[in-house]
């Protein structure tokens, strides 16, 4: 039984974790964590006690059912349960600027499922809403690229696979079929939902090619009972003259909850609905628009005169019919003045209804047109316009139709992620919607540093990848709404981070290192620089549950500079501590001029001898207050 990934930390450890996962291990995980008395403490699963409650609960259990199968999918399995291997380096540079240095907004560069890995225990249940876009599977926009890391007797190890199913798991890389792409997204998606909220959201754009599977792939992950709808997307104005068979003008929208706790918002009322609501007779109640008092199922009560009492002309409902309330109710309305007779008084009794007084938004319905969310050109046209030029991307959503999605799914505050960043719509209409309301929600994003296609546009323009065209897009984006909103004061800056693999050399060399040899310790002077102190340190914040907007101090003791965080722990990764810097850390913790519960050491940049004489000082002086943590 691999140990709890939430706490596996540290290259060495990570590696041991993963090597140890098996295709059930997200699944015991997550039981693990919601019905922790069904295991016992080696972490083993009680599975007769579990069977046995079962049954005295009297529990209903389907004996029907089907699930979705396919090439890969233990693999995807696997993968759902593994711990990240990369690290997260920050853009120093970027993330120093003024309007980025205290912004929650997040952009990573790299792998999304790596990244999705790092957010896992940082961000767990802290999303209130994904929008994904994933790669259609047409055969030009997907093609699975995982050439699978272990041997094939490692995968027959973990997965009980014979040789013939590995030669199929084989079939599915560099291929754009049904199982290639199931099995890209599956890992995604199982950790995704980790992430959300539990009155959380998830909306995922797609087309035919696998709307069917995903909605299968989504029932599996999410639940039948959370599907919430199926949105169709008019993506397109006009049909496409040359296409055989049907023009497709629309997409899918795939929505699904994370539990029952989720509420969906009602959407602005639209001029049309309001068009009309008048005031013809200046009634202090406000706007109102005349209905009939007349209803259609006959009650004897509902039929009796309504006396005009501008001209004491009695009113009574046709033969076969009556009104709609009864002459006591009636009485009322009256004397409200909530009958109208017309602009001169004489007219027949018509009903008052307020508009302040109806449903003050519209139902959200699972068909958009074109011109209530926008279309692919407008989306195009959007692009352009901010880069002054032809779209350096070839297939952006607008702005428009993910901002629809907010007003549904989110309050003026939450996390939006989106690890499918594409040209950064998704945080542009993040900024729009805040300025337009005061929110002040805030964006995660991911993009791959996939490269621009030889001679297109974008190339053209001087964009290497597609993560540096989102990220332009979001910096104007951003300027643009400040231009338009003078009065805004909520974070249109980002802060961006690479997900990057270590060198594999060092990563082995760590492997082999033994912490118990004094000689072993010079093969690794200056790991720390190499890897980059702000790099580990920004790795192991969110393995150890830190939201990257979590404050960190840098402390000075004897001179050494150690990073300090939630008035409890601190992280000793730099090189150069020694005698001194232990004596002045134990004062300041003996004296209580600092508060400590942990100690957490990057292993590699201490020496034997110091790191001996750190724990036994700590260990002595602070009377085992103090827990020391060494990572390697």
């Amino acid at each position: 039984m691999p140990q709890n990934r939430d706490t596996v930390t540290g290259f060495r450890a990570i590696r041991q974790y993963n090597a140890d996962v098996k295709t059930e291990s997200e699944l015991l995980h997550t039981l693990r964590k919601a019905l922790p008395s069904y295991f016992d403490k080696e972490g083993n699963f009680l599975r007769q006690r579990f069977d046995h409650d079962l049954k005295d609960a009297n529990i209903s259990q389907s004996r029907d059912g089907y699930r979705l199968d396919f090439v890969g999918r233990d693999y995807a399995r696997l993968q759902s349960g593994l711990a990240s291997e990369t690290m997260l380096v920050p853009d120093s540079k970027h993330n120093a600027a003024a309007e980025n240095s205290d912004s929650g907004n997040l952009f990573f560069t790299g792998d999304n499922l790596e990244t999705l890995r790092h957010l896992a225990n940082a961000y767990a249940g802290k999303v209130k809403m994904i929008y994904i876009d994933p790669p259609y599977n047409t055969g030009q926009e997907f093609v699975y690229s995982d050439h699978f890391e272990w041997s094939d007797a490692q995968l027959q190890e973990r997965l009980g696979y014979s040789d013939a199913e590995i030669k199929r798991l084989h079939s599915i890389s560099g291929k754009a079929s049904h199982s290639a792409w199931l099995t890209f997204m599956y890992p995604r998606l199982k950790i995704a939902r980790r992430l959300l909220r539990d009155d959380g959201v998830i909306f995922i754009s797609i087309d035919d090619n696998e709307q069917a599977n995903l909605r299968l792939l989504m029932d599996e992950i999410f639940g039948e009972n959370n599907f919430v709808g199926q949105i169709v997307w008019q993506k397109k104005y006009a049909a496409t003259n040359d296409s055989k068979g049907f023009s497709t003008t629309h997409d899918y929208v795939v929505v699904y909850q994370k539990s029952y706790s989720f509420e969906r918002n009602l959407l602005p009322r639209t001029e049309e609905q309001n068009k009309p609501y008048k005031n013809d007779d200046g009634d202090g109640k406000g706007l109102w628009r005349s209905d009939n008092l007349l209803v259609k199922s006959f009650s004897p009560s509902g039929v009796y005169p309504i006396v005009n009492p501008n001209t004491g002309d009695e009113y009574y409902p046709p033969d076969g019919s009556c009104w709609r309330a009864s002459s006591s109710t009636m009485e009322k309305w009256l004397k409200e003045n909530r009958i109208f007779f017309g602009i001169d008084g004489k007219g027949a009794p018509q009903l008052k209804r307020y508009l302040n007084e109806v449903q003050q938004g519209r139902v959200p319905i699972t068909w958009w047109p074109f011109e209530e969310v926008g279309h692919n050109d407008a989306a195009n046209k959007e692009l352009a316009y901010l880069f002054g030029h032809k779209t350096p991307f070839d297939t952006p959503k607008p702005t428009s139709l993910i901002k629809q999605m907010m007003i549904i799914a989110t309050k003026p505050e939450g996390i939006i992620l989106d690890f499918f960043a594409g040209s950064g719509t998704t945080a542009h209409a993040v900024m729009e919607l805040n300025a337009e309301d005061g929110g002040d929600r805030k964006w995660i994003l991911c993009q791959l540093d996939e490269p621009v296609k030889e001679g297109s546009e974008a190339a053209q323009a001087g964009y290497a990848s597609i993560d540096q065209i989102a990220r332009e897009r979001i910096s104007r984006a951003a300027r643009k709404v400040r231009e338009a909103n003078p009065l805004f004061a909520g974070h249109l800056g980002f802060k961006h981070y690479f997900v990057r693999e270590a060198d594999a050399k060092l990563i082995t060399e760590i492997e082999e290192f033994d912490p118990t040899l004094p000689l072993q310790q010079d093969m690794f002077e200056g790991l720390a620089n190499k890897l980059g102190v702000e790099s580990i340190l920004t790795t192991w914040l969110t393995a150890d549950g830190f939201p990257l907007t979590e404050e960190v101090t840098l402390l000075d003791i004897a001179g050494y500079k150690a990073h300090y965080i939630d008035n409890s722990l601190l992280y000793i990764i730099s090189e150069g501590w020694e005698t001194d810097q232990t004596k002045a850390l134990c004062n300041l913790v003996g004296e209580r001029k600092l508060n400590l519960n942990t100690i957490i050491i990057f292993g590699y940049s201490l020496g034997f001898e110091a790191m001996r004489e750190l724990e036994i000082n700590v260990k002595q002086s602070l009377n085992g207050e103090v827990l020391i943590e060494k990572r390697y």
